[in-house]
Formats: structure tokens, C-alpha cells, sequence
């Protein structure tokens, strides 16, 4: 596991239960999964603005063999 950080933050508390209601998980888990989302969101928007830029030459029918 990496390094942790132990931080203080002031979340609405509705917000949280909500997201907690969601996930099943409890504050820290539901709080990471969070997080994560957020980097993968940024990954997903990325490679979406790489559309039209990376050439792929490829066989489609040699590809399925």
C-alpha cells in the first residue's frame, strides 16, 4: 500500500452520506473511491483528445485470427 496521509476536511454531510449510501462502503473507502474516479476521469479525457491524432494501420481480418 502506498504512503497514507491523514488529512481533516469539512464535507456536507448529506453529500456523504449519499455517496456512503452509494458505494456501501464507509467514510475512507468511499472518500478513495472518489478520488479515483476523479484520476480516472482525467485519464478517460486524455485519450478522448488523442481522437483523430494516433494512426492505426491495421488489418481487421488479420487482427481476428
Amino acid at each position: 500500500m502506498d504512503s497514507v496521509k491523514k488529512v481533516t476536511v469539512n464535507i456536507p454531510a448529506a453529500t456523504l452520506e449519499n455517496a456512503m449510501r452509494l458505494t456501501g462502503k464507509g467514510i475512507t473507502p468511499t472518500i478513495i473511491e472518489g478520488l479515483r474516479e476523479i484520476e480516472q476521469r482525467e485519464k478517460r479525457s486524455a485519450l478522448r483528445q488523442l481522437r483523430g491524432k494516433v494512426d492505426f494501420d491495421l488489418n481487421l481480418e488479420e487482427t481476428r485470427r
